[in-house]
């Protein structure tokens, strides 16, 4: 989830949301670490081999928040994952030359 939207998504629950019930915030989308990784790879243009030790620990098998309650309030995350990288990837290089 970018920045913006969890930014937006507070502001909206301070104004839309008074019960004493928790929210989880998300975009409500899951990505393997693997197609992150991949887009990652396509927006900054890297042409190297991705490689993944599969002698390691998975992890976590699912990290996606449940998001319904929010969406039901009538929220929706604006930034796509693939968006949001693109912006601080540009930010990134304006930043760093």
């Amino acid at each position: 989830m970018h920045v913006d939207d969890l930014a937006n998504a507070s502001y909206f629950l301070m104004n839309h949301y008074s019960e004493e019930q928790f929210v989880n915030v998300g975009s409500g989308e899951e990505v393997s670490i693997k197609d992150l990784a991949s887009l990652i790879k396509e927006i900054v243009g890297f042409k190297g081999e991705l490689l993944f030790g599969i002698s390691k620990p998975d992890g976590t098998p699912r990290k996606l928040m449940d998001s319904s309650k929010l969406n039901r309030l009538g929220y929706k995350s604006l930034i796509s994952l693939k968006a949001g990288i693109e912006r601080v990837y540009k930010e990134y290089q304006q930043t760093s030359n």
